[in-house]
């Protein structure tokens, strides 16, 4: 549907509904500093964003998301507890062919709130799923949360536990990365070559024939990463059982008790695991609480892996169930570690998401393109 009127009346339908719970409606500027996006996601927001400079405020982005600017805007001296709407356009560039639009209206809902994470949660998803109704949706959750638990547990190096960690939303680089942190995989020729010399010469005999510093690294900041990949390549590889439950963990699927049934069996051989579990069972009895039908509602450990990076706990999707080619309708989660990072190492617990009207509309006219 391109008439705006009319997705903006439906955005504001469904935006009554949030402010109808307690949001306070804010807006956020269009162009963002491109540096702070930069800072939280490296040079692959890129990829996924519209740049362009100002000569007085450097590098710029289309605004690409609301959350980063609404939790900059509450970090700065919103109130505790706090719950915003919001509702404009965003963009994101598109693959060639894609046919999906790179401009769109965005809707959204967060919380900010230390009282009972859990019971955010909970409130979160089952008001989504109240604006939702009665559309033909199915419900996705995960819990990043519980991946990075799993991470934590194995037995090698800070510096391996770190890399998994930041690729945990790449699964095609995370699974390459426990391939070779494992042994199962060798590093490339040109690795093997350059340790093989390193382990001969060492970083500072191997930099001191080297070529004049050029770029933005230095000579010691060369040295230091040749010192850690000798390191790791010294690392004994990670246990093959413990990869061996985290592959389990990585591919659960199934209905929520189940999944936390299997989950507290998983705990007996990475018993670091059980602090994240329980925070899974304490949702699951708040969404319980909140007229969630849990027995029904699915749960995949994989989801959210392919969506923004800041999501660390809780998160969720909603999709059509009747036309699997559209993205979600509205999808979400909790994102506590970007709160600190935005409030300069103050914190407070956060959990949101954001709806597209476009697709709301699309299937309340019966789905058709």
């Amino acid at each position: 549907m391109n008439d705006k009127s009319a997705l903006r009346a439906e955005a504001a339908r469904l935006q009554a509904i949030f402010i109808a719970a307690g949001a306070t409606p804010v807006e956020a500027d269009l162009l963002l500093p491109a540096e702070t996006l930069l800072d939280l996601y490296g040079e692959d927001i890129r990829a996924r964003a519209y740049v362009t400079h100002d000569p007085d405020r450097g590098e710029l982005m289309l605004r690409p998301d609301f959350t980063v600017p609404v939790v900059q805007m509450h970090m700065q001296g919103g109130a505790d507890p706090a719950r915003y709407s919001y509702m404009g356009e965003v963009f994101r560039t598109q693959a060639a062919g894609s046919g999906r639009p790179s401009e769109y209206l965005q809707l959204g809902y967060e919380v900010f709130d230390r009282a009972d994470p859990t019971r955010a949660d909970a409130e979160v998803f089952a008001l989504f799923a109240k604006a939702l109704q009665p559309l033909p949706l199915r419900a996705v959750t995960g819990d990043i949360g519980i991946l990075t638990a799993a991470i934590d547990t194995l037995r090698t190096s800070d510096a391996r536990k770190a890399a998994l960690r930041r690729h945990i939303w790449r699964p095609r680089r995370f699974r390459a990365l426990l391939d070779r942190f494992t042994g199962q995989q060798p590093p490339p020729p040109t690795r093997a070559a350059l340790i093989a010399a390193l382990n001969d010469k060492g970083a500072a005999g191997l930099l001191a024939g080297a070529a004049p510093e050029i770029g933005l690294r230095s000579m010691a900041e060369v040295g230091h990463r040749l010192d850690a990949l000798v390191a790791d390549a010294a690392t004994p590889p990670i246990p093959a059982a413990q990869a061996e439950v985290l592959g389990s963990v990585l591919a659960l699927k199934a209905m929520l008790p189940d999944a936390l049934e299997h989950l507290r069996d998983i705990c007996v051989d990475l018993p670091g695991l059980t602090a994240a579990v329980d925070r899974l069972e304490a949702r699951m009895a708040a969404l319980s609480a909140a007229g969630v039908d849990v027995a029904t509602l699915p749960f995949e450990a994989n989801f959210g892996r392919t969506t923004m990076e800041y999501y660390d706990g809780f998160v969720f999707g909603f999709w059509s169930a009747t036309r699997p080619d559209l993205p979600p309708v509205a999808s979400g989660g909790r994102y506590d570690a970007l709160t600190r990072i935005l409030g300069n190492g103050r914190a407070i617990p956060a959990v949101g998401g954001v709806i597209r009207p476009e697709l709301v509309t699309q299937l309340t006219a019966g789905g058709a393109p």
